[in-house]
């Protein structure tokens, strides 16, 4: 440390070692609780990172970086912190960006993790991860390699040459997908861009993927930075309250509603509005049904709940839609898949009251727009609706639909469905057999809608289903990031369970390593059913026959993909990880594997084959995907008109 003739005092470091140990001292605070904002790192070392960012992180873990401490010593100096930042090696740089996703949504988006990476392929490799960060409204922070600031050694090893512009690199390609984007092409740039990104990281409205590009001979350029940058900055997430005026004209449209209907998003979830959404459902009788992201925000088992709305809901709930003349959407983005692309709210004469943070999606089906937390506007409705609520006809109705629908779901869950058992079935024992709390995960294939129609989630805890992006691959080292974000906050005990199909597996199985290497207790369910469940389903119901769908060897007299099944064995590769491995030959044998899995300290994988062909949960609701106008196929031409029937009834809420 040394001082300038201003007697402001200044450290000498690496951008590289500056920005570890920033990182190390910033927090956020929401109701009074302070959380390290980000408490560690994943990555890949290359060229770029390994001599920056990387060496960086050895003298963290080494106890070697220190930092002005100025929270004040006796003398009224400074002392000297030492700088803690974690690093945690991923196998893929997609990865650690979904984990780094995952970690945030189990911290209600009060915690990340960032993920450090080298330039060219290691950073793009974050552009999947980011996008799926920014989809969801989840924070990451994404530290990418980049080139040469200086042009020196031009063009370098991994460099995109773009003749328009030498100012252009691959990480140009994470500016769409990212709600905060810079490059530090002098190390004092990194200053304001390092401020700026936390408070985008930190704001429950702008959040999402935050990109800090760092050109490698930049990384490791001495700076003498001001002893300031270092304090220890606490981050306000803050709780926006409804206004007034606005909350009066909600309140208005409410007790006019005939047949109001709760839509519950994700943003009740993360701002810890579940108590809150009891109470209102509670004092008003309004059925409350949910999005993917929302599911568990109000218990199964409350009488007000009506599970999963829109294509992949139940018929409870979609019956409940199509009648609505009052829809409240309480932090929901309203996704194709909630409205079932435009059709599902069928009452010609609906309304909305939509209530988020982000201006945007409270706007949107031109509704009564609260701007404004959901669990402070849920408390101030509940409030000023206090002595007025449904009338018990309508309470018996939404319990009558609700009870219809669990009949189903227990189908569903025993169907004793061979010879091989139906998906719905694992689902069920699942269901019964994990904790309130324990955490199931998915993300992608015909499963986000099974469970999204079957589900009984207890709690907001219990269901992690990344749904925004639906990103295949996501689950494994979602699971890493949950069970990590669970360690953090105390609650190792909790199970980590992440159920993949055989298509999502092969996309990402190599963060199994990561957990083994780090002796994480992950439980990993393998369905096996050789092809693309979901989009086979999808592919046969517009006419296109399950056209590469299945995972089969190439037919030789045919010239097509509809030979014999590939013999491949992917518990076997699972087992290679490091895994222990639990052979499933029926759902009693799962449910008996599942309490070894449960027990063990390590990772599990339970593998179970299941039929590609279901069956799965009555659909009760359409999804908007086109089928080809004009066709030589059967198949097509039907399908091409029952299409055009759908679609009629398609149309903007105005």
């Amino acid at each position: 440390m040394n001082s300038q003739t201003s007697e402001r005092a200044t450290v000498r470091l690496t951008v590289g070692q500056a920005l570890v140990a920033f990182l190390s001292r910033q927090f956020s605070e929401r109701d009074g609780v302070e959380r390290r904002l980000v408490p560690g790192m994943y990555g890949i070392f290359g060229h770029g990172n390994v001599a920056g960012v990387g060496q960086a992180l050895l003298q963290s873990e080494l106890g070697e970086l220190a930092v002005p401490d100025t929270s004040g010593a006796a003398d009224g100096g400074t002392s000297a912190s030492h700088v803690d930042m974690p690093y945690y090696l991923v196998r893929n740089e997609q990865g650690g960006a979904n984990a780094a996703a995952a970690f945030a949504r189990t911290t209600e988006r009060l915690q990340t993790m960032a993920v450090t990476t080298s330039i060219g392929p290691g950073a793009t490799n974050l552009v999947t991860g980011a996008a799926l960060a920014t989809t969801n409204r989840v924070p990451v922070l994404l530290l990418p390699s980049d080139v040469f600031a200086t042009r020196a050694p031009d063009p370098v090893l991994q460099q995109l040459e773009d003749p328009r512009s030498l100012d252009v690199s691959v990480n140009d390609a994470l500016r769409p997908v990212s709600r905060f984007w810079d490059r530090i092409n002098r190390p004092e740039q990194l200053i304001p861009s390092a401020l700026a990104a936390m408070r985008v990281l930190t704001d429950p409205a702008e959040t999402g993927a935050v990109t800090i590009c760092l050109p490698q001979d930049v990384q490791a350029e001495a700076f003498d930075w001001p002893a300031e940058f270092f304090r220890k900055r606490v981050w306000h997430v803050a709780r926006p309250e409804p206004e007034g005026a606005v909350l009066d004209r909600a309140v208005e449209v409410i007790r006019s509603a005939k047949a109001p209907l709760v839509v519950a998003g994700g943003g009740v979830v993360y701002s810890g509005a579940s108590a809150a959404l009891r109470a209102f459902a509670t004092a008003t009788g309004i059925p409350v049904a949910d999005t993917q992201a929302g599911k568990g925000a109000i218990d199964a088992d409350h009488p007000s709940s009506v599970g999963g709305v829109g294509s992949t809901g139940n018929t409870a709930a979609n019956t409940l839609a199509r009648e609505a003349d009052l829809v409240i959407g309480i932090g929901t983005r309203y996704s194709d898949f909630t409205t079932a692309s435009h059709t599902i709210f069928a009452n010609p004469d609906v309304r909305f009251v939509n209530v988020n943070v982000l201006a945007m999606d409270a706007a949107k089906h031109s509704a009564i727009s609260v701007v404004a937390d959901a669990r402070a506007a849920l408390t101030a409705l509940t409030a000023r609706l206090e002595g007025w609520s449904m009338p018990d006809s309508y309470r018996q109705r939404v319990a009558d639909l609700d009870a219809e629908w669990q009949k189903v779901t227990e189908e569903c869950y025993h169907r004793d469905h061979g010879p091989l058992p139906a998906q719905t079935e694992v689902f069920g024992a699942l269901n019964e057999l994990m904790g309130e709390k324990d955490v199931v995960i998915n993300a992608a294939g015909s499963m986000p809608g099974d469970l999204q129609a079957l589900w009984r989630a207890q709690t907001p805890e219990q269901y992690h289903v990344e749904y925004a992006y639906s990103c295949m691959g996501y689950e494994i080292p979602a699971a890493m990031g949950v069970r990590m974000a669970l360690a953090e906050q105390g609650h190792d005990d909790r199970a980590v369970v992440a159920i993949v199909g055989d298509g999502t597996y092969q996309m990402m199985p190599m963060e199994i390593a990561t957990m083994v290497s780090e002796g994480m207790r992950v439980v990993i369910v393998l369905l096996q059913n050789h092809g693309f469940a979901s989009i086979g389903a999808l592919s046969e119901s517009r006419g296109s026959q399950r056209f590469g769908t299945k995972y089969r060897m190439r037919n030789s007299q045919t010239g097509m993909l509809d030979g014999d099944e590939v013999p491949f064995d992917l518990a076997a590769n699972a087992e290679s990880w490091g895994a222990r491995l639990l052979r499933c030959d029926g759902i009693a044998a799962f449910r008996e594997n599942y309490a070894k899995a449960v027990e063990n300290e390590g990772v599990t994988v339970l593998y179970i084959e299941t039929d590609l062909l279901g069956p799965n949960p009555p659909a009760s609701a359409w999804w908007d995907v086109p089928v080809g106008q004009v066709s030589e196929l059967e198949s097509t031409q039907k399908a091409y008109e029952e299409y055009t029937a759908e679609k009629a009834a398609q149309r903007h809420y105005l």
